[in-house]
């Protein structure tokens, strides 16, 4: 039965005065029939306002469908109830839930009884959907009923099953509203099937369902949203591999055509990622990939529901993109006193062989290789280093030095390397980066590198070689980006040929060798460095112009013909001391003087007469003494400051360090 187009029009209503206020964003129910089942769904309703709304829909089949697709798309109705073979065409044409009105056999036995009650002796004709009920036709005989059945599939089949019961002699027609209604027409009498019961309890069903369907699609949308506004591209398959979702960010980054087949084009691009986690269940992860001409990280993860696989997702991330928080976060994480306070211009001196210190410092500086910084202890080598850096693109980046000499191997492998938690006994909760990944888009400068133990050497030169590190019980290394500057005192070529030091690492360090003069070798600029260093001091020890002029010129014979064993470092050493004993000292005699400042006595210089001053005719002709202590006298200063390293290197003129390797490479006397 065909309707006009303003009768289809009102097909659909929402029944709402007829309901008690509904409450907005409650789920929708659309209630589908053609006859009488809609009324009495519309009877059972009101009972459900505050639960659902509801749309009354008196259409059937394609007409139907066509009514509800606006309010589906639109997400008003979440389950539609229906009943026979409307609803069975209804599930199989929308992508909503269709609840179905159930039939059971306390309906039909009911049925059957008000037709027998109304028209006793009437011979009852019974329209099921589907199928017939043998159990029925069993219990004819017992009943004392004369009972025939006919199953349908369609509206055409109910009007030909009605005919048929009655041209069989059927009376009175039991079945759906469609076949009481072609009864009525035919002049025989009809039973309704569908109990109030049965209604009830499909309502139940359908409001329960457009509940949860609710709550899965508000959670789907919201999903949904979110990975529609991530940056990396995500796609979701089933277990087929066909595709279930993708966003946006996915197409730009695979650079899909969103007017093709998009489906057809991602598969092309990552079917063979896809294949090897769907047939294997093993998951790709942090795969680079070449895709379109761009680098990109790929993860493809099964998913797994109750045990069971169910489909994968894909995920993919620009490695640029990357790269970049993997800087930012590196850099945030990174502590903020590592950073370099000294530049070239700090050397100062203008003698020739400063001079080529800096000219090769700045040349290194303008490029990345690796620098092998030489010479002997409190030269000025981190002081180099520093200059370096700040010279060079990495400036603003971590500055991070290492003396190889200061701790023992097992420590020394994770300052520099790092190490993962529970690594070994008291590593630290949670791991710890190494002092490579701290110094990540910078420069670590490796001191003392002679004194490395052979068994890290090895580790060094992979990181110089592949520019990643391996922490400690971890699985995977670390790529960094580190500018690598290198320091020693000793003959690392001596070392290599006695077969201490390797040799490829040795050749991977000697890039670029710059060798620091001693201050020995540029007495030059030595009253240039003093006053300078005096200059910067003046105001922690009090020096006025005059007294920092006495120190200078009180110092001035060392400055001319002492060895200078400690270098720069003693240097300062000495220019503190007289700073702090000549500006609050007078009329000293020169015994105390010397027990002050026994770098005068180991000149075997003669006092003259007078505060501080110095037969310096007598100086010229002694020749100046530039040898080290021996064990010797490094054991007797030791002994005279109660074994206190600190007072004995101050004593002797020299650095703790430079005391240290004296102790250990010096032969006894």
């Amino acid at each position: 039965m065909e309707r006009s187009s303003c009768e289809r029009s009102a097909a659909v209503s929402i029944f709402t005065s007829s309901l008690a206020s509904p409450q907005p964003g409650l789920p929708g129910v659309a209630l589908v029939s053609i006859s009488r089942l809609q009324s009495v769904c519309e009877t059972v309703a009101p009972r459900y306002a505050d639960r659902a709304r509801f749309f009354s829909v008196r259409e059937g089949y394609g007409a139907a469908v066509t009514a509800l697709q606006a309010y589906v798309d639109a997400g008003s109705v979440d389950v539609v109830l229906a009943a026979g073979s409307n609803g069975a065409y209804l599930r199989d044409n929308l992508s909503v839930p269709v609840v179905m009105v159930k039939v059971n056999g306390f309906d039909v036995l009911s049925a059957i009884t008000r037709a027998t009650t109304s028209w006793p002796g009437a011979q009852i004709g019974l329209v099921l959907h589907e199928t017939i009920s043998h159990e029925l036709a069993d219990l004819r005989a017992w009943l004392n009923i004369s009972l025939k059945q006919r199953a349908y599939r369609s509206i055409d089949e109910v009007r030909l099953a009605v005919a048929n019961l009655a041209a069989e002699g059927c009376s009175v027609i039991i079945g759906p509203g469609m076949a009481c209604d072609f009864a009525q027409q035919a002049g025989m009498e009809s039973v309704f099937l569908y109990s109030l019961g049965a209604v009830e309890e499909a309502f139940e069903r359908s409001v329960e369902l457009a509940r949860v369907s609710r709550q899965k699609e508000s959670k789907r949308v919201r999903l949904n949203t979110i990975v529609a506004h991530l940056r990396d591209g995500v796609a979701a398959f089933d277990d087929a591999g066909q595709l279930e979702a993708i966003n946006p960010a996915m197409l730009d980054l695979l650079g899909l055509d969103r007017e093709q087949d998009v489906a057809a084009q991602l598969t092309r691009a990552v079917g063979p990622l896809l294949r090897e986690t769907l047939e294997h269940g093993m998951p790709v992860e942090e795969r680079i990939e070449q895709i379109g001409g761009r680098a990109l990280i790929v993860n493809c993860m099964p998913i797994v529901e109750q045990g069971l696989r169910s489909g994968s997702v894909l995920t993919v991330q620009d490695a640029l993109v990357a790269q970049r928080i993997d800087r930012s976060l590196r850099t945030s994480q990174r502590p903020k006193h590592l950073v370099a306070r000294h530049h070239l211009d700090d050397l100062v001196g203008s003698s020739p062989a400063l001079e080529r210190v800096r000219r090769l410092a700045r040349a290194g500086a303008a490029h990345d290789a690796t620098v092998l910084l030489s010479g002997e202890s409190g030269t000025g080598k981190e002081l180099v280093a520093q200059g370096i850096h700040n010279a060079s693109r990495r400036r603003g980046n971590p500055f991070v030095a290492f003396n190889c000499a200061a701790l023992p191997e097992g420590l020394i492998e994770s300052e520099l390397f790092g190490h993962e938690e529970g690594a070994f006994t008291g590593a630290r909760r949670g791991g710890k980066p190494g002092l490579f990944e701290i110094a990540h888009t910078g420069t670590i400068f490796l001191d003392e590198i002679g004194e490395m133990p052979a068994a890290l050497q090895s580790r060094l030169l992979r990181v110089l070689q592949e520019r990643e590190v391996m922490k400690l019980g971890a699985g995977r290394a670390t790529p960094v980006d580190v500018r690598v500057i290198a320091a020693t005192h000793r003959d690392l070529h001596a070392l290599v040929a006695q077969g201490v030091f390797r040799a490829d690492l040795y050749f991977r360090l000697n890039l670029l060798q710059i060798a620091l003069p001693p201050l020995r070798e540029r007495r030059g600029d030595i009253a240039q460095l003093a006053r300078h260093v005096l200059e910067r001091s003046a105001l922690q020890y009090g020096l006025s112009e005059a007294a920092l002029e006495r120190v200078l010129t009180f110092l001035t014979p060392l400055f001319e013909h002492y060895g200078w064993p400690g270098n720069v470092r003693e240097l300062e050493n000495l220019l503190a001391r007289a700073a702090i004993y000549l500006n609050n000292s007078a009329g000293e005699e020169w015994q105390d003087l010397q027990a002050v400042f026994p770098e005068f006595g180991r000149m075997r210089q003669v006092v003259a007469d007078g505060y501080g001053a110095i037969d310096h005719a007598q100086v010229a002709d002694d020749a100046p003494v530039h040898r080290s202590p021996t064990r010797g006298e490094l054991k007797r200063a030791l002994e005279q400051a109660g074994g206190n390293r600190t007072a004995a290197s101050r004593a002797l003129g020299i650095g703790r360090t430079t005391l240290w390797r004296l102790m250990k490479d010096l032969p006894g006397d």
